[in-house]
């Protein structure tokens, strides 16, 4: 079995590691209510997607 010659160093290790770090998602807002969402994905605050109200969600009455 194969063992590498010399220890890989912190340097070369962070350089190939570059590409593995999270990023943040996307995020749009509703164009009904401004509530902050994600892409494809139904509002959760009034319930419309497209255009059309597919969740029954009740409002709080103040």
């Amino acid at each position: 079995m194969a063992v590498p010659f010399r220890r890989t160093s912190k340097t070369k290790k962070n350089m190939r590691r570059t590409h593995l770090k999270k990023e943040a998602g996307a995020v749009t807002t509703c164009p009904k209510c401004g509530a902050s969402i994600r892409p494809h994905r139904a509002c959760t605050k009034c319930g419309n997607y497209k255009g059309e109200n597919v969740l029954n969600i009740q409002e709080e009455e103040k």
